[in-house]
């Protein structure tokens, strides 16, 4: 190897690591390679798609995912662990426009059509096979505890400010409140007529869990504040467990 071809190595190399210490650079591929991976599960469903095909699909080498995510299983759930974090987000934007959010049945609203809007989603939250293989069986722990914990604070408050009908303990209502959010999204069956849906859900839920009396302006803005702190909470804990660029 010539001088002239060690020092054109040398620069390459050089270049080449700079990109990677970039923060900005690093997430703006790391979003690439999640948003790749997202499509091909889309259009595909996990047991077709590889590692290969994801490189491919963003333009990369293999090996670069591999510097992000180290399994596929890994690189899959943060795809769906970042679907999560979208939907949330809108759940979060929404308490912040918008305080009366915070009631259940207000809640349920908005987060069903976060949810519905996102098939991959969906597909997490009712465990499709066809969809995600194996994913729908793998445990984590730590994340299922976080979600978890997060549902029952949530829950906790509205129950602390006398927000939950009477007569029902926080986790009666928070099962029966699941059972239903999970029903109404296994009887999804298209994109017309989500918003009557919805509609639907959310009278179904205020007249089954929720006091009837509207509380003050400021209890539901003390609420909504709490329960915009423990998504926040929940979302950096997430992105950090799962290599999620912001």
């Amino acid at each position: 190897m010539t001088e002239l071809q060690i020092w054109s190595y040398a620069c390459l190399v050089t270049t080449s690591t700079g990109r990677l210490r970039d923060p900005q650079q690093r997430a703006e591929r790391a979003a690439r390679i999640l948003d790749t991976a997202a499509d091909l599960l889309l259009r595909h469903g996990y047991r077709k798609v590889s590692i290969d095909d994801v490189a491919a699909g963003a333009g990369i080498g293999k090996g670069t995912v591999y510097l992000h995510w180290k399994t596929r299983e890994q690189l899959f759930s943060a795809v769906f662990a970042r679907e999560v974090l979208a939907a949330t987000g809108e759940l979060r934007d929404a308490l912040a426009r918008d305080p009366s959010t915070c009631l259940l049945h207000r809640f349920a609203r908005t987060y069903f059509l976060a949810v519905i809007g996102r098939p991959l989603l969906r597909g997490f939250l009712l465990t499709d096979p066809d969809l995600l293989g194996k994913l729908t069986s793998a445990p984590d722990t730590a994340r299922d505890e976080r979600h978890a914990g997060v549902a029952l604070g949530y829950f906790e408050l509205l129950a602390r400010h006398g927000l939950l009908r009477e007569g029902m303990s926080v986790e009666e209502v928070g099962y029966a409140y699941q059972a239903t959010f999970e029903g109404f999204l296994r009887a999804e069956d298209g994109a017309d007529g989500r918003e009557s849906r919805a509609d639907l859900l959310a009278c179904v839920v205020e007249r089954s869990l929720v006091r009837q009396e509207r509380p003050e302006e400021s209890v539901m803005g003390e609420v909504a504040s709490a329960t915009v702190a423990l998504l926040d909470g929940l979302v950096d804990a997430d992105r950090e467990e799962f290599g999620i660029p912001a």
